[in-house]
């Protein structure tokens, strides 16, 4: 009870600062949404954080949830999570359960009318799910990384963009608007590194963890592993071994760890197969810091691509070439 009243009060004052700061503002910084204030969105990790903020722009409040650089699928919120949550208008996550505690939480504290919306659940049917090394069906989660696919990731844009304008119509057009040029640099992204790819002699893939399987499946590369499992412990000596013969006859020249969680055993199964480990690649870490141009869905999909790309003997200069920009401002909220 004490947490509902805290809660509240924390809306209240909210909604108290949007109001005056309203009555002193122009027009240019976007209408209001229906019934005078601004909207209040909550997000789970960093990439759909940013997706998010490139369609609402500045016409409705943005704030994330699980920090940069947190494993999102053992992620427990704070209690003073819940504040944010019960304050919130709708809560953009990623479904698949990728993200259980905070939607167990988000369930708890939501306000009368607020929803939460699963962004890949949405995206794709039953049937479509994919299950691997890391994501077994055996354990019933799918792999939830349907982000690191930009055509999939343009679906989650979508859903923003049509659920956005249901809940603050007289912004509707500028949703639309900036969906249009979110999908056109999509376009843009997609065409780049097809043509970057194609320069790859062996598109294959060992991972620290399988945050690529939909990514592979579009873009016609083959996961061969991924070492960290199910339960998200090191994989046995035998599994290790298996491992290193595999990376031996597929001939690929790099394996791939993660820049947030150094991998000892991947360091090793390069080592003794005689490959370059690059420990450099994020899956909902953002590169740089909030603000910096790089600091977005796209910056994370230019540098992940990037680094693959050349670390696998290809020419990455198509990727390169893609300019870093959000199609919308960026005043989400990341927390660090």
């Amino acid at each position: 009870m004490a947490m509902w009243k805290k809660a509240a009060l924390v809306g209240l004052v909210w909604m108290v600062a949007l109001a005056g700061a309203a009555c002193g503002g122009d027009d240019d910084t976007g209408a209001l949404a229906a019934g005078g204030d601004r909207l209040r969105i909550a997000t789970t990790v960093a990439p759909i954080t940013s997706i998010v903020a490139n369609i609402v722009g500045d016409r409705a409040d943005v704030e994330g949830i699980v920090p940069e650089g947190t494993n999102s699928h053992t992620f427990e919120p704070k209690p003073s999570v819940a504040e944010l949550l019960s304050d919130a208008d709708v809560v953009y996550i990623n479904g698949l359960v990728l993200e259980e505690p905070t939607r167990e939480l988000a369930e708890e504290n939501l306000k009368d009318g607020a929803e939460i919306v699963e962004l890949g659940t949405l995206t794709l049917p039953e049937d479509e799910y994919i299950y691997d090394f890391s994501f077994p069906k055996s354990e019933g989660k799918p792999n939830p990384h349907l982000w690191t696919d930009p055509t999939l990731a343009r679906r989650y844009a979508e859903i923003v963009k049509d659920d956005m304008s249901k809940r603050d119509a007289d912004n509707a057009d500028y949703y639309a608007a900036n969906y249009d040029k979110f999908s056109d640099l999509i376009d843009e992204l997609d065409a780049a590194m097809r043509e970057s790819f194609a320069t790859i002699p062996n598109r294959e893939l060992l991972t620290y963890h399988d945050a690529y399987a939909y990514f592979a499946k579009t873009y016609d590369w083959k996961v061969i592993g991924a070492i960290q499992v199910s339960d998200f412990e090191d994989p046995t000596p035998a599994e290790v071994a298996d491992l290193i013969d595999q990376v031996k006859a597929e001939g690929v020249p790099a394996i791939f760890g993660s820049e947030v969680f150094p991998s000892p055993v991947l360091e090793q199964i390069g080592r003794e197969a005689g490959v370059k480990y690059v420990d450099e690649l994020r899956d909902d870490d953002l590169p740089g810091e909030p603000g910096d141009v790089e600091h977005s869905w796209l910056g994370l999909m230019r540098f992940d691509y990037i680094t693959m790309t050349e670390a696998l003997g290809g020419e990455a200069s198509a990727l390169k070439g893609v300019e870093l920009r959000n199609v919308a401002p960026d005043t989400a909220k990341y927390p660090q």
